[in-house]
């Protein structure tokens, strides 16, 4: 089937109902023995968020707000994908893939669509599978570069020859597989994550930037992997919990926006609590804590993408990134980088955090990638 699908986000009254009556029916651990986040994300602010989650926050309106998108499904490989689709007014309009990761989902890009769309993009973000309302595989082997090879499909399916893509988290691996595996149709791929660099033994002396990176690794092995490492080895343990409560399923997700954002402290000073509920929502709403965290068993261990991508590829840095990419460790790959930015602000989420920033960096990638083009 190659049919496109118009889709509209609608929630049924049940499930909001549901949702009402597990969050005041909550039973709640002992608060933490320390005064931080140490031991994890704190009783009190999990308490404060999920009471506005349940008396104050307006699902209905966000809703709303989120279908000014266009949104469609369409299958590919027996399952459905689920995508908004804005195209831009401008008539020589680039199309781009954005690819969001876990725990984030399209909301993430709901601060930049439009204002790609006004620079000269037609803008495809698709929820990865088994992510919001993307169907979830009944099979094994949806890994990135399956993702990857589908993404190549939706834009075939949309009429996109050429086109440019580009991610953060596990978007930046789909990404990346993309540049691999796409380069008939992909003229180039921007990326904020590089998980994978590394300083290889004849690098000589490390730089500071190397150093930090470094640090930055040392600390999330140490302290801030283990979500990881449960949802690459037992997705479907962790799952059970996750889905049967909407506040394990908030604290699961807002302590990595506490870790992961350029946020002082506290989420809530660079992100909006409404915000942060509409990204849950979206899976809670759709019950993918499970499905979504496959993607680390999936491709962790098993993944079998390597080598150079020799198509144009860019790179921007934000300081508070889980490990933020570093020009040296990216070039044994990456071997034609015509853009590079470091930013003084932002963090792993970098379109939801700064969104100004994000566009800017992605319309001097595109432009950097046809200059390359001509030469």
């Amino acid at each position: 089937m190659n049919d496109i699908r118009p889709f509209t986000i609608a929630i049924p009254d049940e499930v909001l109902s549901d949702l009402s009556d597990r969050l005041e029916r909550t039973r709640w651990p002992e608060a933490e023995l320390v005064d931080d986040w140490s031991q994890g994300i704190p009783l009190a602010y999990v308490r404060d968020v999920c009471t506005y989650w349940a008396n104050d926050y307006d699902w209905r309106s966000r809703e709303a707000a989120l279908n000014r998108f266009d949104h469609f499904l369409t299958e590919i490989d027996g399952l459905d994908i689920h995508f908004i689709h804005q195209r831009s007014s401008k008539p020589d309009a680039t199309p781009l893939i954005l690819t969001h990761g876990w725990p984030g989902s399209i909301v993430e890009f709901h601060k930049v669509i439009e204002p790609l769309t006004e620079a000269g993009f037609h803008v495809v973000a698709p929820s990865l599978p088994g992510f919001g309302f993307s169907g979830k595989p009944t099979a094994t082997g949806w890994g990135v570069e399956k993702i990857a090879e589908v993404w190549g499909e939706l834009m075939a399916r949309l009429g996109y020859d050429r086109y440019l893509a580009q991610g953060g988290d596990w978007g930046s691996a789909v990404t990346a597989n993309i540049g691999r595996s796409q380069v008939e149709h992909c003229d180039g791929v921007h990326m904020t994550l590089n998980m994978g660099g590394r300083p290889r033994e004849h690098d000589g002396e490390l730089g500071p930037d190397e150093l930090f990176a470094l640090e930055r690794a040392k600390y999330y092995s140490e302290w801030d992997s283990g979500y990881s490492t449960q949802q690459a080895t037992r997705p479907q343990t962790v799952g059970y919990g996750l889905a049967d409560s909407p506040s394990g399923q908030a604290a699961w997700i807002l302590e990595k926006f506490w870790a992961w954002t350029d946020c002082d402290s506290h989420p809530e000073n660079v992100l909006t609590r409404d915000e942060l509920l509409d990204n849950i929502m979206l899976y809670w709403a759709t019950s993918s804590a499970t499905s979504s965290a496959r993607i680390y068993w999936e491709s962790f261990g098993r993944s079998k993408s390597g080598g150079a991508i020799a198509i144009p590829s860019g790179f921007t840095v934000y300081p508070k990134e889980i490990v933020p990419p570093v020009r040296r460790w990216c070039e044994g790959t990456f071997t034609n980088i015509v853009s590079w930015n470091e930013r003084v602000k932002g963090g792993h989420f970098a379109a939801f955090e700064q969104p100004e920033s994000f566009v800017d960096d992605v319309v001097q990638f595109a432009q950097a990638v046809k200059s390359a083009t001509l030469q």
